[in-house]
């Protein structure tokens, strides 16, 4: 080769075949995006006495800013919507069950619709006005673990009395309230209290006190906190799962099989395209819907269990095989309205109680660490710089904003943002806003059309019980990862980490089994005395916080480098297929480069030049490694 001309090297960053890239770029996909590949932010040069080098960095199929064809756009939503509907549904019962609904089917129809509404809402909110990366929100599990310890303590909770005064007899008689009158009560009560802890979410957001709270806040706290949560759900998911042991066994073992054993194995799909036709391709689709793929099994299974028989003596609700079965409710179908639009008090006065306001309130500090550690895996993901503070401040007050409005309809619980959605944009290579907006339409189409609602709520309970074993296994192991920032060697990090989860797990167990332990002569100082002591991740939360800000630790000992630290270097070399511009909000160019807008924490700071300083950067490479199997959390 003469010296005149340029040599150049491709160097691969995934190693593919020939045959697997031409699939991935024609299976109904972009078939023009390889034309781009050695475009600018893709492409790395070496010195001029070197051969130009450029690294080919497997792009994505369609960036966050560009629009997908209408047909892919409907499927890549259906595929995202359905993949975290397991847990939307599952947290949904579990607040149904907390508030005396067990086996009022029509109310738990009703309480999912306005789950799945607000989880729409919510997401519309987030790609739009928020942190603006295609994310999708939903119920998160963390508000339920207070939820269940409150129910634990608080046993005689669904037999309410009034008191009365009979005037013909001149005595006192107690008069037991009626089922659907309990349910409304602790429904308004969880309404006052996730308002209340809505607005603080939105106000750390809005007032930039992130930054402040990752001083304090470090993976040797937040790790005993969410571990309990996912630990003490054990009676919740037994609760479900012990109505048939071996359909339960037999949901989850088709999901681990599926999205684990059968993790390597990419499924051969027909597909038709313009420029090949018919022909198939290789996609892990059975590890994107291992969960749901697992509960349409059991459910068949479930059907032809009840078809032969098998559960023809379980006739009553105080039967446990009578929720394995597949015919016993479905007058919840047939009753559920068409349409139904959730609204804010549409179960009336709203109430306030103070031990669902503590738990909800350490809940909104969990779940605000956990979606900034969720914001940065997105845009490792997606191919763009680290998202900088004001987009994490917009995208944490938009979270608050919108469990304030989960609040107001009646959820009972607060939304946060999905890692398994994360981890299937990796797996598509689809980051369009444009699917996450169709995906909040569906969620939103979903919440209003009760007859869908109701179909899920008839899922047999066994089935339920497996995916949510498979659910929470995998989230206490999402949980665990928090801790490779740690130094596992020092006595000082593994006696914090060990004491906090005996501590959280001793207090509430001695509160369930001797409640009338703690007596200080006031009814309701005792009430939130055992509601404090009763909450595992509470206690929990505070005694890991306390020894970790007190016992002498160097930052990178304690893991809280790798949250706080700010790698400005990676920042301005990484090889982007996007910059800073996804994350500016839509708002005129006058306003923008207004003055004041220097002092909103939660705007971009016109006299400050991009790259602005981010939260952390580790943070995002940290949370990135556990979304390889998409599990809706």
């Amino acid at each position: 080769m003469s010296s005149s001309e340029e040599e150049t090297v491709f160097i691969p960053a995934v190693t593919k075949s020939p045959e697997e890239n031409d699939q991935q770029y024609n299976g109904g996909f972009k078939p023009y995006c390889c034309a781009d590949q050695t475009s600018e932010g893709s492409t790395k040069k070496a010195p001029d006495d070197d051969p130009k080098i450029e690294m080919e960095d497997n792009p994505l199929i369609y960036k966050i800013s560009e629009a997908t064809p209408i047909h892919l756009t409907l499927f890549f939503a259906m595929q995202q919507a359905l993949l975290s509907l397991s847990t939307s549904l599952a947290v949904s019962l579990l607040v149904a069950d907390y508030a005396c609904a067990e086996h009022d089917e029509d109310f738990k129809s009703r309480l999912l619709s306005s789950t799945l509404f607000m989880n729409g809402i919510t997401t519309l909110l987030m790609v739009t006005i928020g942190v603006r990366l295609p994310l999708y929100q939903g119920a998160t599990p963390d508000y339920v673990a207070p939820l269940v310890a409150m129910a634990a303590i608080d046993k005689d909770r669904c037999n309410m009395t009034t008191t009365y005064f009979n005037t013909t007899s001149n005595s006192t008689e107690l008069i037991y309230t009626s089922n659907d009158d309990v349910i409304i009560y602790h429904i308004q009560t969880l309404q006052g209290s996730l308002m209340l802890a809505g607005v603080i979410h939105f106000l750390v957001g809005a007032t930039g006190l992130v930054g402040v709270l990752l001083r304090f806040i470090g993976p040797v706290t937040i790790v005993p906190t969410i571990l309990l949560i996912g630990i003490y759900m054990v009676t919740s998911v037994t609760k479900f799962a012990q109505v048939h042991w071996g359909i339960s066994s037999m949901t989850c073992a088709i999901a681990i099989i599926l999205s684990l054993y059968l993790s390597k194995y990419n499924m051969p799909i027909p597909v038709w395209t313009r420029k090949k036709s018919c022909h198939v391709i290789r996609y892990p689709l059975h590890q994107v819907f291992a969960i749901l793929i697992a509960i349409v099994i059991g459910w068949i299974f479930s059907l032809v269990l009840t078809e032969c028989g098998v559960f023809d003596s379980a006739t009553s609700v105080n039967d446990k095989l009578y929720y394995a079965r597949t015919d016993t409710r479905n007058y919840v179908i047939k009753n559920a309205k068409w349409f139904q639009f959730p609204y804010p008090g549409q179960f009336g006065l709203i109430r306030f109680s103070i031990s669902a306001f503590v738990g909800f309130f350490i809940a909104t500090i969990v779940s605000i660490l956990d979606s900034i550690g969720d914001y940065y895996a997105c845009a490792t993901t997606c191919r763009v710089p680290p998202p900088p503070a004001h987009a994490v401040n917009r995208g944490i007050a938009v979270e608050g904003l919108c469990t304030t409005l989960s609040g107001a309809v009646g959820c009972g619980h607060g939304t946060t943002t999905y890692g398994g959605n994360i981890g299937a944009i990796g797996l598509t290579k689809v980051a369009s806003r444009h699917v996450f907006v169709c995906v909040s339409l569906v969620y939103i189409l979903f919440g209003i059309i009760g007859k869908f609602s109701a179909v899920f709520i008839t899922i047999p309970h066994p089935v339920l019980g497996g995916a949510l074993i498979i659910m929470f296994g995998m989230f206490n192991g999402v949980v665990l990862s928090n801790l490779q920032s740690v130094d596992l060697s020092s006595t000082r990090n593994s006696a914090i980490i060990g004491t906090s989860l005996l501590v959280g797990l001793m207090l509430p167990h001695w509160i369930e089994r001797y409640p009338n332990t703690v007596d200080t002569g006031y009814p309701d100082v005792d009430d939130v005395l055992k509601m404090l002591l009763g909450n595992p991740n509470m206690v929990g939360a505070i005694l890991s916080c306390f020894l970790d800000n007190t016992v002498p630790g160097t930052p990178e000992e304690r893991g809280i480098t790798a949250w706080q630290t700010v790698d400005e270097e990676a920042v301005s070399s990484g090889n982007y297929q996007e910059g800073f511009e996804v994350y500016k909000p839509w708002l005129p160019a006058r306003v923008t480069n207004a003055s004041f807008m220097t002092y909103i924490p939660f705007m971009p700071n016109p006299k400050k030049p991009v790259p602005e300083r981010h939260l952390s950067v580790d943070l995002g490479r940290r949370k990135s490694l556990v979304h390889a199997i998409p599990t809706g959390r």
